[in-house]
């Protein structure tokens, strides 16, 4: 695939990468949501979990070839450009995305091996991080779920900014992120 961008759009890895991890983030989070409708205990709560588990797993995989894409090929510039508090606004949300996308998988990797649990990935069993210890489990789970409730509004504002940009501002903040749909 093309790591090479034009001086209008990402790379083509790069924007694939990007739906591919936004469609993995709403797999995570929707599969953690919908365990809530099955009685503790019970086989598909369990099943909810475990995709849960796999999923962020899969998460922490494809952000370092995210990572990677994003340093082996250009920005492209934004048109018009952004005033300086809308840059270090866009600044912080992306940095604290990549924190999530790194930190979570591990601190749920974490919260897992501290509860003495296995950590399954598509039908492989992963080592523990850490030796089994309740009070730190407690503490790992707490962090994770704190991070991953404010990941709620980081994500809608980082969707929210980039159709405000594209509707309000009609710069091209989005569009730098879509796939090129026309035909050679």
């Amino acid at each position: 695939m093309n790591t090479s961008s034009n001086a209008a759009r990402y790379s083509k890895l790069t924007i694939a990468i990007h739906w591919l991890m936004l469609l993995l983030i709403i797999a995570v989070y929707a599969t953690i949501n919908l365990r809530e409708l099955f009685p503790k205990g019970s086989d598909p709560r369990e099943a909810m979990k475990a995709l849960h588990f796999m999923l962020g797993l899969t998460v922490l995989l494809f952000v370092s070839i995210r990572i990677w894409t994003r340093l082996s090929s250009s920005t492209p510039a934004i048109i018009p450009e952004l005033n300086t508090w809308q840059k270090i606004t866009a600044k912080a949300v992306h940095a604290f995305l990549y924190f999530m996308m790194i930190a979570m998988p591990i601190l749920g990797w974490l919260t897992l091996s501290a509860a003495g649990k296995v950590i399954p990935f598509f039908g492989l069993e992963l080592p523990a991080l850490i030796a089994a210890n309740e009070g730190y489990e407690d503490t790992l789970k707490e962090i994770h779920e704190t991070i991953g409730e404010i990941g709620y509004y980081v994500i809608a504002l980082h969707a929210g900014a980039a159709l405000f940009h594209h509707f309000i501002k009609g710069d091209n903040t989005l569009t730098r992120m879509l796939p090129d749909l026309k035909k050679d």
